[in-house]
């Protein structure tokens, strides 16, 4: 347990911290969920549109820095594939 003022204050914003990466962290998800389901649907119109807004939710958390970028720029990649695979 914390035992002096400045260490209770850092736990404090570590629970703070934790809890806003993992809202950003759910929604990236949430997003590239969306696009999964209009890949699995074969709807190409709505996967580019889910996937244009996966990529900004996907590099704003890479700004906020709960992503790595690379890991963003991987995951982006992949799912552009995908999409571009449904207009063939």
């Amino acid at each position: 347990m914390a035992n002096t003022v400045s260490a209770k204050k850092a736990t404090r914003k570590i629970a703070r911290k934790t809890a806003t990466n993992k809202a950003r962290r759910t929604r990236v998800r949430t997003y590239i969920r969306f696009v999964e389901e209009a890949i699995a649907a074969g709807d190409q119109a709505a996967a580019s549109e889910a996937l244009r807004k996966a990529q900004s939710e996907m590099m704003r958390a890479v700004a906020k820095g709960v992503f790595h970028a690379n890991t963003a720029s991987r995951k982006i990649s992949r799912l552009s594939k995908r999409v571009k695979a449904l207009a063939a």
